[in-house]
């Protein structure tokens, strides 16, 4: 009799196997919100007046354009959209209703990472910041700048075209980097390594040196980016210190999901010095280079996800995320072939701003 009940508890107890996919989630960067994601937030988002609300209050106080009204405009405005205090909060807001829209049934998200500005939006959707934190952060950061650039950015393939990465090339390029650093005046350095690109930030001498030692490709490249600053350089020193001194570590706390950071280091809910993260995010990532390939890298390896989820606006992350798996052979990818037939087939990245691709992961 005791038998049988011990065993019909023991039934009781069983738990119904996981069928959760294991993702990680990557936070989408500068330059993400385009002519076409205009009115993302309305079309997609138009049920979460919670996001936009925080945010537009806070930029209300600032006495700045609310994110509802930017994305509301008739017309895409480069000037307007892409400057960095309207960019920052409005792709924030994007990528954060984004996150919120992901089928937490369907999905487990066991790590966090973002290219550039997308680690800050990175350490809001982890928990790493709270809300009122995140945008206090994420539009001081975005909003440093409003009297003037500091300096500018550059991109340029070290990719053949089957998306191979070609250590020649690349070797080729540092060394052109730093033969233009040789020139007098001249201040330019590696910014970001995003999949098969280089983005490079420097002065305008430093980066009109390099533009002339770099071999046109495609009839684009060396490709200057719209009002971007020499993000991730030295050049940035100073709106590092103006930054800690305006922001403490109070702001931060332990994450709540794992975040790869743009070194590949993993900063772990239950063993996170906030202090250090904090130092980490306003120091560190704003003066020296941002590995966003490392990441990707640590993700896949660290983590081994059955998918990766970009967040929106715009989906141009797609591609340096592919470049970087066809870089580790994941799957077995060799080329940009094999990354598109596998995607047609059981597509390992969903980017939310393609919208075949965002049914997969929105309820």
């Amino acid at each position: 009799m005791s038998s049988s009940v011990n065993n019909s508890a023991e039934t009781s107890v069983k738990k119904m196997p996981n069928t959760k996919q294991r993702v990680v989630v990557i936070c989408p960067g500068r330059g993400t919100y385009n002519k076409e994601e205009l009115g993302y937030l309305q079309r997609l988002h138009s049920d979460k007046t919670e996001i936009t609300s925080l945010i537009d209050d806070f930029r209300e106080r600032q006495g700045q354009i609310k994110v509802a009204e930017l994305d509301g405009m008739e017309n895409y405005s480069m000037r307007t959209h892409t400057a960095g205090e309207n960019a920052s909060a409005l792709i924030y807001a994007c990528a954060l209703a984004d996150f919120q829209a992901i089928n937490k049934d369907q999905f487990d998200i066991v790590a966090v990472t973002g290219n550039s500005m997308g680690w800050y939006i990175a350490l809001a959707v982890a928990g790493a910041l709270k809300p009122d934190k995140a945008i206090e952060l994420i539009n001081t950061m975005g909003s440093m700048m409003t009297t003037g650039l500091i300096g500018g950015q550059m991109i340029y393939p070290i990719i053949n075209d089957d998306w191979q990465v070609d250590p020649a090339q690349e070797q080729k390029v540092m060394q052109w980097l730093a033969q233009a650093n040789q020139q007098s005046d001249c201040e330019v350095y590696l910014s970001i390594k995003l999949g098969g690109y280089l983005v490079f930030g420097g002065n305008k001498a430093g980066l009109k040196a390099l533009e002339h030692l770099l071999p046109v490709i495609q009839d684009r490249y060396p490709m200057y980016l719209f009002n971007h600053a020499a993000f991730h350089t030295p050049l940035l020193d100073e709106v590092s210190k103006r930054a800690m001194s305006l922001m403490s570590a109070e702001l931060f706390n332990a994450p709540e999901i794992p975040l790869i950071d743009g070194l590949g280091q993993v900063w772990q809910p239950y063993s996170c010095d906030a202090e250090q993260l904090y130092h980490y995010t306003l120091a560190t990532q704003v003066v020296e280079p941002y590995n966003f390939s490392k990441a990707i890298e640590v993700a896949i390896k660290e983590f081994a996800p059955d998918k990766l989820i970009i967040l929106g606006p715009g989906a141009t992350l797609g591609g340096a995320v592919a470049q970087s798996l066809i870089s580790h052979h994941w799957l077995n990818l060799e080329s940009k072939a094999d990354f598109i037939a596998q995607q047609k087939q059981d597509p390992f990245i969903l980017a939310m701003g393609l919208a075949e691709q965002r049914k997969k992961v929105v309820k």
